[in-house]
């Protein structure tokens, strides 16, 4: 193929998982989804919330239904919670991205304070850019096995996105999402597998150059993220913090077992 007629995506060193992950991911979310409901009944366990709102944001092509355990779980730990109530995550457009800040906003109006926003694959980006519009109301966001970086290669469904949103979606036209690297100016999670089937984990990575952002590696596939029992701990962890005393991830000695430390290579 002559060099003039490649498309450049396909010129970038970024690279989907291994196809290995992708085919086991079934099987393995399949385990932690039956972990879940194994730990479910030791869930008082975890770190309580002081009552703040905090949204959930699905993934590609799932629903508010994908993520009922989840906030089910931190709903029994004290917060107010809510899911983004619009449908299949699947067009990124003007107007599903002012239908998310009006997710934002009432939540914000209903409990009178800075809400937490956590997104799981695409969502997390979504919430991501949600509180680079408004970081006045979001107090942190925490994202799972998102694909935060600006290359659409670390991921196998950027052709099924693609397919649907077009290369160059809507708000991307109108001068956003095209920073997706770059974190909010508020605290800032960003939780990632190394064996995730569907984004690669270098995509998941966000740059630790700010004292509010950090990375956190589990064992986990891509789409028991919501349900994976290590993930829960540290999700509640985070949300357990007090207002304006954000600090980053330490596992107890009992727990690092769990948590291997983060690598960029």
């Amino acid at each position: 193929m002559n060099a003039a007629t490649v498309d450049p995506s396909e010129m970038s060193s970024a690279r989907p998982p291994h196809m290995a992950f992708a085919l086991t991911e079934p099987a393995r979310a399949f385990g932690e989804i039956a972990s879940f409901y194994m730990l479910r009944p030791f869930s008082g366990m975890l770190p309580k919330g002081d009552g703040h709102g905090v949204l959930v944001l699905p993934g590609f092509l799932a629903s508010d239904t994908s993520t009922v355990p989840l906030r089910g779980l931190l709903s029994d730990l004290g917060y107010k919670v809510e899911g983004w109530k619009l449908g299949r995550n699947l067009t990124v457009d003007n107007a599903r991205i002012e239908a998310m800040q009006g997710c934002v906003d009432e939540l914000y109006k209903a409990t009178g304070d800075k809400i937490s926003i956590v997104g799981w694959s695409l969502g997390g980006v979504f919430a991501r850019e949600l509180a680079k519009l408004a970081p006045e109301k979001v107090r942190q966001v925490i994202s799972l096995g998102s694909p935060i970086s600006d290359d659409r290669n670390h991921t196998n469904a950027r052709r099924l996105f693609e397919m649907i949103n077009g290369v160059e979606p809507e708000p991307m036209q109108g001068g956003n999402f095209r920073e997706l690297a770059i974190a909010p100016p508020v605290p800032t999670t960003s939780i990632y597998s190394r064996s995730d089937g569907v984004v690669h984990w270098r995509g998941s990575l966000q740059a630790e150059d700010h004292p509010q952002t950090e990375n956190i590696e589990v064992y986990a596939s891509h789409i028991g993220l919501g349900v994976n029992p290590w993930v829960i701990y540290a999700v509640a962890d985070r949300l357990a913090q007090a207002k304006g005393e954000w600090a980053a991830f330490k596992p107890s000695m009992m727990h690092s077992m769990f948590y291997p430390r983060p690598q960029t290579t």
